[in-house]
């Protein structure tokens, strides 16, 4: 059995949809859902499939191993960042290499690095007029968005879309995609 962790920061639509994805499987399993949020609507989401829920601060992220030593005491074997804020320290990168995937509602490289999460990348993409925005699902390094990239699925942005607009095409992506590439990399890796 493979164990997921996933860190989310926000609503946890993704974490939701990853979780009903490996529900009733028997060979992978979300066991853990953290978050550095204490107001995050992932937590109920996590409650609902009746999965633990941590909450930690900035500083036990940073400044001490103890999310670490969770993720090792909760035996986890694959992390999946979904809506997640912070950098990951390069000590948790070093413990999961190749075991740790991000979801990025652009086409990276475009629209990448500090600063551009959620609202502020749409935002980015209709101001530049884009005709086409979408998802990269990447590994996780030490540096925003410059992970290796896995796979990357694309929709049409038109000149009357708004913000708003792009953010529900590329949520629809998200969704379809990001359980089942989670699946295929902990697949591969498992060989």
């Amino acid at each position: 059995m493979k164990r997921i962790a996933i860190f989310a920061s926000g609503s946890g639509s993704n974490a939701e949809k990853i979780c009903s994805y490996f529900e009733g499987r028997t060979d992978v399993e979300v066991s853990l859902i953290l978050t550095n949020n204490p107001q995050a609507g992932v937590i109920a989401r996590a409650r609902k499939f009746h999965i633990p829920s941590v909450v930690f601060d900035r500083k036990s992220f940073y400044e001490s191993e103890k999310i670490l030593d969770l993720l090792k005491n909760q035996k986890i074997d694959f992390i999946v960042l979904a809506g997640f804020m912070m950098l990951i320290p390069p000590f948790l990168v070093e413990a999961y290499p190749g075991k740790m995937v991000n979801i990025h509602p652009a086409l990276l490289p475009k629209y990448g690095g500090k600063g551009m999460y959620g609202h502020f990348v749409h935002e980015a993409v209709v101001a530049a007029g884009e005709r086409e925005s979408g998802i990269t699902i990447h590994f996780v390094n030490e540096f925003y968005d410059e992970g290796n990239i896995i796979f990357q699925a694309s929709c049409e942005i038109t000149p009357t879309d708004s913000p708003d607009d792009v953010a529900s095409k590329v949520q629809v992506l998200e969704h379809a995609h990001y359980p089942e590439v989670i699946d295929k990399v902990i697949t591969e890796s498992t060989r």
